[in-house]
């Protein structure tokens, strides 16, 4: 198929933004997260191009919808089409809390099994620049920090496998145009425009705001998550140098600290000793609290300032 300028382009986007995340893609095999909406397929057929015979597509059926099952096929007959492997993959354990919540993680896991099966190096998801500015406008709203508001990250290897979003400099109009100019079969998922969903309802108000520069955005998400990661590497030297185990805790023996290097250093204590993250502004509170020399309690444990701060357990509760 002779591509169009735009496309070439795109392509052209593609394997810079992969490059630059990955290093030598030479021999690199590539997996494509695709759900069947125009973004994934345009990324799909973005990444059979760029990196031909070295991309297979997965899709996972959440069987959430009737359609879904059809919409896994339209994608699984497109492949098969472009001599692309495909797979789908379905739930193997039922929907429970949050829906959305539960079908990320569900989805991330069965596609890191299948990664790890197939040999694959690397997974590509559609992420772009307009899911970038709503994720950070939706943390933003939540008061995070540098790392909420960096947003989503360009390439992961924790808890969700070996995943990169190249795309996430590209809007997602040029994706839905290229998918219209080269005729990809592709759906649209009712829930991205239920405003029940927090994400849909902010999508429809960024919508009336044409002033914002979404481009900027990203870059700016961009900038964030290379200082988040500068600070988290000047925490693990400090942690490696002044955190210790104390009996069934850990103590901070240096705290002439700026507050953002105590705030990790002290989430870092309470990771080593299982303690879920505190909610709300209580992390906050107990930081003030031992910076004055005083106490604080964060769930079980027992946090107490001075020179040097400890993480003890909580004693028992008095009963009355």
């Amino acid at each position: 198929m002779q591509l169009t300028s735009d496309a070439s382009a795109l392509v052209a986007r593609l394997d810079a933004a992969t490059r630059a995340l990955v290093g030598d893609v030479s021999v690199a095999r590539f997996g494509v997260a695709v759900s069947g909406g125009p973004d994934s397929m345009a990324l799909l057929s973005l990444a059979a191009r760029a990196f031909p015979g070295r991309v297979a597509a997965v899709t996972v059926d959440h069987q959430l919808r009737a359609q879904s099952a059809e919409e896994a096929a339209m994608v699984a007959r497109w492949c098969a089409d472009q001599g692309i492997a495909h797979a789908t993959l379905i739930p193997d354990r039922p929907v429970a809390g949050n829906i959305q919540a539960w079908a990320r993680a569900l989805r991330y896991r069965l596609i890191e099994g299948w990664r790890a099966a197939q040999g694959i190096d690397w997974i590509m998801t559609a992420h772009h620049a307009d899911d970038q500015l709503e994720t950070m406008v939706m943390r933003l709203n939540r008061g995070s920090g540098v790392g909420g508001l960096a947003g989503v990250r360009a390439r992961s290897e924790a808890g969700a496998g070996r995943v990169i979003r190249p795309l996430l400099n590209v809007r997602k109009a040029a994706l839905e145009a290229l998918a219209a100019a080269e005729g990809l079969p592709h759906v649209h998922d009712p829930s991205n425009a239920d405003p029940r969903f927090d994400r849909a309802a902010l999508r429809a108000a960024l919508a009336h705001a044409p002033w914002l520069d979404v481009e900027a955005a990203a870059r700016s998400a961009a900038a964030l998550a290379e200082a988040d990661g500068a600070i988290e590497w000047s925490v693990t030297a400090l942690a490696a140098a002044h955190v210790r185990p104390d009996g069934l805790g850990w103590r901070l023996e240096r705290t002439d600290l700026p507050r953002e290097y105590l705030r990790r250093l002290l989430l870092l204590m309470l990771a080593r000793v299982a303690a879920p993250p505190p909610r709300g502004d209580s992390l906050d509170r107990a930081i003030a609290a031992a910076m004055a020399g005083g106490q604080a309690s964060l769930g079980d444990w027992l946090l107490k300032g001075g020179a040097v701060w400890t993480l003890h357990p909580a004693p028992p509760r008095r009963t009355p």
